[in-house]
């Protein structure tokens, strides 16, 4: 199983310095870079030109989370930002297998995410056309949520069937992740963890994610 990441999420940096903001995260495998439509989810975040950008100045490589509606239309265009890992959501995707191997074409990693109430099993036979499988621990499109123990389940079929493909796909969950939750999702099988406010609101972000990546160890 591949070593436990921790990808910090900017919803909770500062955006008014970004760039400074991901200096205090140098330490972390990737940042999360969460891409909102108010659409798909009520909120409004960040698009393409700003992420081009952080992508030019970041020290260490950009995750993207696109929450966003018509997914098989937008997501290309991050990967084209050289953007490393680029996940849409299965809810907003009229064709998932293409899509992933369109990003996989252009050079970033494939990404699906699923929703607290979406099912699992519908897309284990994709696990061979995707790089990472999300499973959101919260509802997508707040940060500060509580974990919801209830995805655990989800987690731990996911994790079974990851192992018996022999496929090297990462499971990152998403949204509640703390020192104090992070080892309930990492038991169940998750090895990719994105924390927002556990990282950027410690008085050091780069001790957090030491933390928190110690924690995370299966």
């Amino acid at each position: 199983m591949a070593k436990c990441c921790i990808n910090p999420s900017i919803l909770s940096a500062d955006f008014a310095n970004l760039e400074a903001e991901l200096r205090k995260i140098s330490t972390a495998d990737a940042v999360h870079v969460d891409v909102m439509d108010n659409h798909f989810v009520p909120n409004l975040s960040l698009g393409l030109p700003v992420v081009a950008r952080l992508q030019e100045v970041s020290p260490v490589p950009l995750d993207a989370h696109l929450m966003i509606e018509h997914a098989d239309r937008w997501a290309p265009a991050y990967a084209d930002a050289g953007v490393a890992s680029v996940t849409f959501h299965a809810e907003a995707s009229i064709a998932p297998i293409k899509l992933a191997r369109e990003l996989r074409a252009r050079g970033a990693k494939a990404g699906l995410a699923l929703r607290p109430g979406s099912g699992v099993e519908p897309f284990l036979d994709l696990l061979g056309e995707i790089d990472v499988l999300l499973i959101m621990t919260v509802e997508p499109g707040f940060g500060g949520q509580e974990f919801l123990d209830l995805t655990l389940p989800k987690i731990r079929r996911a994790r079974a069937a990851i192992d018996a493909s022999g496929l090297d796909v990462a499971l990152q969950v998403d949204g509640g992740i703390t020192e104090d939750t992070i080892w309930r999702a990492a038991d169940a099988g998750a090895n990719v963890f994105v924390a927002g406010s556990a990282v950027y609101g410690a008085d050091d972000p780069a001790e957090a994610i030491k933390r928190l990546r110690a924690s995370g160890q299966r």
